[in-house]
Order: structure tokens, then sequence, then C-alpha cells
């Protein structure tokens, strides 16, 4: 480090957001990044630690000490390629990831932790810049062909670790566009279409193919496809969405957070949406759910210029700090606010959703029960974001018929393995990226074994 003591002297400084009305006025990312002097400020508050628990806690493995030092020390090429030793896509995780990373920092202990995202985040975009991050191109094929069903971070991992060892991967997507939640699911507000855009064609330069508008299981059945590869990889989404079980659900203008998101992405995008509309324009919109997907809505909606917007949080509203003697190094329940939040809402905790209400097939209020009272909400837009149920049970699991190894990513039949969503359910971007190189080894062990 510059400054081995720099944690004792340097206190912690973040990216700031734009202004809350220049962001809702447009599609754009709100974090404005950091200047590369200020970055290495903050990478300078590394304690190096002896037993750097940001590692125990980021999925990927993330050698963050490492690459903190070496910002520190202004070897920015360096850190970019050490960066993505473990992961493949940074810039997607320094911009959408939670960071448990810095809530196990061991300055989090006593002090603020280091902005470990933020310097992910610079270091990528640097490195996209320089023109550091380019094709890895491997040096001998081995001739054996993978199916990878699903285009989301778990699939492009697993795809370009396998091209990257010299198989020949296929990514098979049922969506017009690569990238799955990564596409049509995250809000462009937070991540730019074009970081995806610009991984695809790294990665075809590397040998990946990719397909688009196939669905395995409809268009063209898993038998078919296993005759023409070696091996099947299911890296599909937990497409599943938990409903809303209350009197009164079939009233209209009640939709799914991710059939929400994804008409708004593609509106931005300029495609087609073939589709009932959805806009909160002018509309008091209830977001039922606290997590992520709830949090979109909430921007999304501020953007499309809701005259309100509610959200319903069923547990209780949790601490404002945490007891760090009893958290640390895990990940602690206390009260956050998202930017999207700081755009304006109502959060309501401790409310259970009892009925809706409405009149000429549309809904205009809900009725839930907060701390035993019982409280009627206007609402002209309901959002449901109470996370997913799993996997759709059709299509392609009913036809593969197999049943997974939780133990490792193999299945029950020996030529399809399962990563991601479908094997561990509904989790971070992070945890994709890792089941997907993870995945990737055990597929490339799996036809070096039986070469």
């Amino acid at each position: 480090m510059t400054d081995p003591t720099g944690f004792l002297t340097i206190p912690r400084h973040d990216r700031s957001a734009r202004p809350v009305a220049e962001r809702v006025a447009d599609w754009d990312e709100y974090i404005q990044p950091m200047p590369a002097p200020d970055v290495a400020q903050q990478a300078t508050r590394c304690m190096d630690c002896g037993v750097p628990f940001c590692h125990s806690a980021c999925p990927v493995g993330n050698l963050i000490p490492d690459w903190n030092a070496l910002v520190s020390d202004a070897q920015w090429q360096a850190a970019c390629e050490r960066l993505h030793r473990t992961n493949n896509f940074p810039e997607f995780t320094g911009r959408v990831c939670p960071a448990p990373c810095e809530e196990a920092c061991t300055l989090a202990l006593t002090d603020e932790p280091v902005t470990i995202k933020t310097i992910e985040c610079a270091i990528v975009d640097r490195g996209w810049d320089e023109g550091w991050i380019v094709p890895k191109v491997a040096r001998r094929g081995t001739g054996r062909r993978i199916a990878v069903v699903g285009s989301g971070p778990a699939g492009l991992a697993c795809a370009q670790q396998l091209a990257r060892m010299g198989h020949a991967p296929t990514v098979f997507e049922k969506a017009d566009r690569i990238g799955g939640l990564l596409r049509y699911g995250i809000p462009d507000f937070k991540m730019d279409r074009a970081l995806v855009d610009r991984r695809v064609v790294q990665m075809e330069a590397e040998g990946v193919i990719f397909r688009t508008g196939m669905e395995i299981g409809v268009n063209v059945t898993v038998d078919r496809i296993l005759d023409d590869y070696d091996v099947m990889v299911l890296a599909g989404g937990a497409e599943w969405p938990r409903d809303l079980d209350v009197p009164g659900r079939e009233a209209g203008n009640i939709y799914f957070a991710m059939d929400y998101l994804t008409q708004q992405n593609r509106r931005i995008a300029g495609l087609a949406v073939d589709v009932e509309p959805i806009d909160a324009m002018g509309k008091h919109v209830v977001v039922i759910g606290g997590g992520d997907t709830g949090s979109d809505c909430i921007g999304t909606a501020h953007r499309q210029g809701a005259a309100s917007v509610t959200q319903l949080e069923i547990m209780p509203e949790p601490p404002l700090a945490e007891n760090k003697s009893l958290t640390w190094p895990h990940w602690p329940l206390r009260l956050r606010t998202s930017t999207s939040q700081e755009e304006g809402v109502e959060r309501l905790f401790s409310a259970k959703t009892l009925c809706a209400e409405g009149e000429l097939g549309r809904v205009t209020s809900l009725t839930c029960e907060q701390d035993g009272k019982m409280r009627s909400i206007p609402a002209d837009l309901v959002l449901l974001a109470m996370g997913f149920v799993g996997v759709p049970a059709d299509g392609i699991l009913a036809q593969a018929n197999v049943s997974i190894d939780m133990r490792s990513y193999a299945t029950s039949r020996p030529e399809i393995y399962a990563c991601g969503d479908m094997r561990r359910g509904q989790s971070l971007v992070v945890w994709a990226i890792r089941e997907g190189r993870d995945c990737a080894a055990a597929v490339h062990q799996h036809l070096m074994a039986i070469a």
C-alpha cells in the first residue's frame, strides 16, 4: 500500500448519485464515476488484513486486497488483470451487486468499510477505456460442443470459461436478445445495456456462438439438442414469480414486477411490446415487496411520471444500525434505503395485503393490515415484487427429466449439468457468475475424463 496506515487517516468516500430531479428525467445511469485519484486514495484505506474476510463474503472470491494495493500504487492494468482472474463481468457486479464484501470488511467492525464496489467498477471501466480488456482465444480446440441454455450471468460466465478452455459452447436464449436478467430485468438507470453488448462481442471473438429466439423444450427438444452436443448446461433463471393470493387479485392493473420492468427495457431499446402496455404515468402506484426488484419498480415508476409510489413490506422495519459485534462479518439486518427510494416513496413495514378493490376492470385501492390496524391505500397500478418461487417446472425441465445434485453441478443424467438459479434458486448476479464458472470447470473435468 502507498500508505499502510491510510485507514487511520482517510475517511470513506463513495461514488455520488446524480441529483434526483436530473436523474428521474432520463434513463441514464444514476451513479457518477469517481475520479481516479480519489479511487486510489480510497484503495489506500484497505488494511491488507492477515485474514481478509472480504474474500469469504465475496461469492466469486475476488482478490480484493491484491487489487486494492495495485490501485493504491497506480498499477491499474495489473489491477484489471487481477480482478478478471475471479470475475468475468466486474462491470456488472460493480453496478448491481449489494457488496457483501464491504459488510465483511475488517475495517467495518470499528469504522466504515472500504469502498470495494466502487474500486472494482473503476478498475474495469478504465480497463475498457484503455483497451486492456481483449478477447482471450484458446490456443487449441478440443472439438467438444456444449449447449448452454440461458444467457443470463450464469450462462454467460459458463460459456466464456468453456470457450477459453478450448471447447465450443453455444448459448441458447429464448428471448430476442442476449443477457437474460441483465438485458430485461435490471433497469437501464442502474446498468447501461451497452455493457452487455460489449461482452457479447468479446465472447463471440473467443468462439462462443449465440442463438436467440430458441426456447429449448418448446422450439426444439432436449434430446434433439443432445444429439448434436456433448453436454447441455441448464443455466436458466428463476422466472416463476410469487403471486398474491388475495380476494380481488383478478382486478386489472395488477402485474408481476418483471413484466413491468421488461416492458420498459424494451421500450428504451426501441423494441416492440406486443402485450398490454404497463405505464405508471399519472397513477398511484403500489409496489408489494421490499427487495431490489421492488426498488427497481419504484425508480421506473418515478421516471414514467407516477403521481405517487407506495411500497408495502411484510417484514417489520429493521433497526437503523446493526449490532456489529453480533453480526460481523455476516450480512447485517439494518434499514437500507436505495437510490430509487430516495427519489420519493412511502414505505410501509409490517404491511400484509388483505384484498384488492376495483371497478370497471381495474384496481382502485388495496386494503392491508399494519400493526393490527386496517388501512386502505389508493392504487391505480399494483406491481408484485415478492420474489420468485423457482424455475417453471414445464418445458425444458420436464423434458430433461433430471434431478440436480446440490453437492456438485452434475445431474442424474451424465450429459446434463446445471448452474445458477436452476441449481441454487433465486440469487444474486455475483452468485450466478460464480455458479457459471464452477459449472464450466466441472464440465471441463467431465469432458477430459471421457476424451
